[in-house]
């Protein structure tokens, strides 16, 4: 009996993802079934503020961001494609590059400038300056939301401005000969057409804000702002865990929910289409005198949500007083010994061995998780592109995909569930690296897979079965040929792991120990025990980091193999 071609293939890949994303999402559910927790969490005293009050923010701050993401990157990604505004290329990387910016290091920036002493301690830059800064404005929703929809904006705008540069522009250029003016023809033909990549880019902004725990941690819960992250985290860290499985899945459900609504809408909107056979022609329109104050109105969004931010968290890290930024600068918060009279006797963040130790492991945690995913990512692409076994191919598919959907600290959860505890022989290994590496293992296998799909859909099929043809093995063809034509595309994957790795909370604020310190998560330690300048400055060493690794992938990804 002959076996399907690739089939053993298949069963590794399955079963490799079945231990890192099948198997801990079952064991919450499994072991939320029947408990009394549900009881607690959704019909007992304790409800309403347990669960339905956090709910409630989590609700307001997702489709607030979700509708504040579209109104902003979809206004860049229009002006970007589809006009003649001036620095049009420049303004797209720019829209692109919040994304690239980890919640917390914008949270910690509007903290700067707006913090008031409403929590004890001194304010910010703006406090400092005599400007009373309300509460509203300092802790709370709002800021949340702003802080939110700089960062989550630039999601939208990466889809949509993908389908304005498919749009044809015949209609476009019939509309403008015909008479049409110009908000006639953007919400008579540019809108409708793009209203699939308008609804994707916004479920995607829902999910990420539901899913978000560093903003609403560091500017809500210094006024006992809640969230369903926040609860959840507040709950595994008090020993209740059972409920905080409960909220796991809760808060999996509402991003599932959500995001299911969203591809009901697209189903069937094959009207909407704007890719066809025939070639696309991109038609700009003339924005005339409003041209330049467009562009200026597009260069102040990106600078506030940008250069702005890391602006003022470098100088928030050498600033003596947190409510004079730019004056008495000093590298004391960075390299200065330890002294009783300044910052409590703490050393600078580069004399302290414990930050030392962080940097140590979060280079070497995002080094191997990168690797590993890259590795996991690859095999998976080479089962996916090659025959397709019924069952097996779709399932893949699927779980590879999965980790994007669920939410960073319930995915944490999840992996404390199983594998925190003894399994049979095997111990318990939370507090451990190990379980830390398997959880950013498994929540980077969506970009590690997709990156290894579309390197090696460039390669041409036919140099792997000329190989094949001369007898060489899986092993040998995968070894001689297909890593090394895709060892570039293959790196700026790795490189995009680790930057997500790198500053990821969400999983590492569950998974950490004080044996296992990581630069996030001591960046979020310091900043709620009131250490501003050590929090910033942990923050800028992650965005240096951070910048070098994606500028060094987008040099490969430019390059050809």
């Amino acid at each position: 009996m002959t076996l399907p071609k690739g089939l053993i293939l298949n069963l590794i890949v399955l079963t490799i993802l079945v231990v890192l994303v099948a198997a801990p999402l079952a064991s919450i559910v499994w072991d939320t079934l029947g408990s009394p927790a549900w009881g607690e969490v959704l019909a007992s005293r304790l409800s309403r503020n347990l669960t339905w009050g956090p709910l409630g923010n989590t609700l307001l701050l997702g489709l607030g961001t979700a509708l504040g993401a579209v109104a902003i990157g979809g206004f860049l990604a229009w002006l970007v494609t589809l006009t003649d505004v001036p620095f049009a290329r420049t303004l797209g990387v720019l829209a692109t590059l919040p994304f690239m910016i980890p919640s917390f290091a914008t949270a910690l920036a509007w903290s700067s400038l707006f913090r008031n002493s409403r929590t004890g301690g001194t304010g910010g830059m703006l406090a400092g300056m005599g400007v009373d800064i309300p509460n509203w404005l300092a802790w709370g929703l709002l800021p949340t939301f702003f802080v939110l929809v700089a960062q989550y904006y630039a999601l939208v705008f990466t889809v949509v401005a993908s389908a304005l540069a498919s749009l044809n522009g015949d209609a476009i250029e019939a509309a403008e000969m015909s008479g049409a003016s110009r908000r006639r023809i953007l919400t008579g033909i540019v809108l409708p057409m793009v209203t699939p990549a308008v609804l994707a880019g916004a479920s995607l902004a829902f999910a990420a804000a539901v899913s978000n725990f560093a903003a609403p941690a560091l500017m809500g819960l210094p006024v006992r702002m809640q969230t369903l992250s926040t609860r959840l985290y507040g709950m595994i860290e008090i020993g209740q865990t059972d409920r905080g499985y409960v909220l796991a899945v809760l808060l999996i459900l509402v991003s599932a929910a959500l995001l299911g609504a969203g591809n009901r809408l697209l189903v069937g909107r094959r009207r909407f289409a704007t890719i066809s056979g025939k070639g696309a022609r991109r038609h700009r329109m003339t924005l005339g005198h409003a041209r330049w104050p467009l562009c200026a109105l597009a260069f102040t969004i990106c600078f506030i949500t940008t250069i702005g931010p890391i602006i003022l968290l470098v100088a928030a890290s050498l600033a003596p007083q947190t409510g004079a930024l730019f004056s008495d600068w000093t590298l004391q918060f960075w390299t200065g010994a330890a002294d009783p009279e300044f910052a409590r006797g703490q050393a600078g963040i580069l004399r302290n061995p414990q930050i030392v130790k962080a940097i140590t492991i979060t280079l070497g945690l995002g080094i191997t998780v990168a690797i590993a995913a890259v590795a996991i990512g690859i095999l998976a692409a080479v089962a996916l592109n090659g025959a397709r076994i019924r069952g097996l191919s779709g399932l893949i598919g699927q779980l590879s995909f999965l980790p994007m959907l669920l939410p960073g600290i319930a995915f944490g959860a999840a992996f404390i569930a199983l594998y925190g505890a003894e399994i049979g022989p095997l111990p318990g290994l939370y507090g451990t690296p190990l379980l830390l590496g398997l959880a950013l293992t498994a929540a980077s296998l969506p970009f590690a897979v997709q990156t290894g799909r579309a390197t090696l859909a460039q390669i041409a099929g036919d140099i792997d079965e000329a190989a094949g043809m001369t007898g060489a093995s899986f092993q040998r063809r995968l070894a001689a040929i297909t890593l090394p034509l895709a060892s570039r595309g293959l790196i700026a994957g790795a490189l995009l792991v680790f930057v997500n790795v790198v500053g990821d909370l969400a999983i590492v604020a569950l998974l950490y120990t004080p044996d296992t310190p990581v630069l996030s998560v001591l960046s979020y330690r310091y900043a709620s025990d009131g250490f501003q300048q050590f929090a910033n400055a942990i923050t800028v060493v992650i965005l240096v980091i951070s910048v070098a690794a994606t500028a060094l992938a987008q040099i490969l990804k430019g390059r050809r193999p």
